[in-house]
Formats: C-alpha cells, structure tokens, sequence
C-alpha cells in the first residue's frame, strides 16, 4: 500500500469516529418524534449507493479495480487526495451545524428548525455538495475506473434528494424558507 493510500485509509478510520455521534443520530430518526417522514426511493437508495461507494473506496485502497499507479498519474492522485480529505472533513462540520436536525433520512421533527448559520447561509445542500466532492475525490485519489461511474450516478440522485429536501422545508416553514431560498444557492451560493 502506498502513502496515499496509507493516508486515506487512516482518515476513514478517523471519519468513523468522528461521524460515530451522526451515525447514532440516523438511528434517532429511525424512532424520533417527527412531523413528516417521506417514503420512497430518495429516501433509501441514495443512502446505499453511499454505502457501495464507501466499500469499493476501501477495497480501491488495495489497488482492486483501479488503473496502475504510476508517476503522469501522481498529480491527479494528490489533487484527489486533497480534494477528499477537505470534502470529508467539511461534512463534519456541516452535521455538527445541523446538530438535532441532522438525519440520514429526509424528515422534519416535531422540534425542527430551520439552519441558516456556517455553510447554510449560502447554500442549501452542502452536505450534497460535499458528499459528491469527496467520492469524486476518492475516486481520483484511488484512480478507481470502479469508484468515479458510481460517483457521478450519485450527483442526480442527491439534486433530487434535495429538491425533494427543499419542498419539504418549503412546506413546513412556508415564510422562512421561501426568503432563504431567494439568497442561498441550491448546491452552490446565489445558483439554483
């Protein structure tokens, strides 16, 4: 295993401990008191393309299912290895601005409010951005021919999640949301 890989594969490891709080969260809206809980595909299956993404990010560290590292290649491997570990850690920053209101799921709590401090006074959906960001940057990183398909099919099914995700706040803070949605960005500030 190479230092790249040596050094994503350390900051998986770190990410579990640092996601570990979000992961019991995602349990919560399993069982909390919410308002209204969506059903349907949006809700499941971006959830477990993430999941794949995250296994076949592992066994890339392995070299399985990725091009031969060579050095035309180095430069692409460290702006993908920058890339994922800026994008995992602003994940971790954006679910600790979300605090009770973060789920794994599209849901609104009895107790919900809506965020517009640190990223979410610019953009709706940073989470989605940087989810997308990370995988592609895996998948740089790793020079996974696997990864980088699966991350793309990703970026449609998380615009819709969120469109979904904006109807929903739309619809249970109708005044609030609607002068949100006029100065923020959809996945990036003043677009969408």
């Amino acid at each position: 295993m190479d230092t790249i890989n040596i050094i994503l594969g350390v900051n998986i490891l770190v990410m579990f401990g640092a996601n570990l709080s979000a992961a019991k969260k995602g349990i919560r809206s399993q069982i909390a008191q919410t308002k209204e809980k969506p059903k349907g595909f949006f809700q499941t299956y971006p959830q477990y393309l993430a999941t794949l993404i995250l296994i076949i990010f592992i066994i890339s560290l392995f070299e399985i299912g990725t091009i031969k590292y060579t050095g035309s290649f180095q430069r692409i491997r460290l702006i993908g290895t920058g890339l994922y570990l800026i994008s995992s850690w602003m994940q971790v920053w954006i679910y600790r601005t979300l605090g009770d209101n973060y789920s794994q799921d599209i849901v609104i709590y009895k107790n919900h409010k809506l965020i517009e401090k640190g990223l979410y006074r610019y953009i709706r959906h940073p989470y989605y951005l940087f989810q997308i960001l990370m995988d592609i940057g895996a998948a740089f990183a790793t020079l996974s021919y696997i990864l980088l398909p699966l991350s793309l099919l990703e970026l449609p099914l998380l615009l819709i999640r969120g469109r979904i995700e904006d109807k929903l706040l739309a619809k249970h803070f109708p005044k609030e949301f609607e002068k949100y949605r006029k100065r923020t960005g959809f996945f990036l500030p003043f677009i969408g």
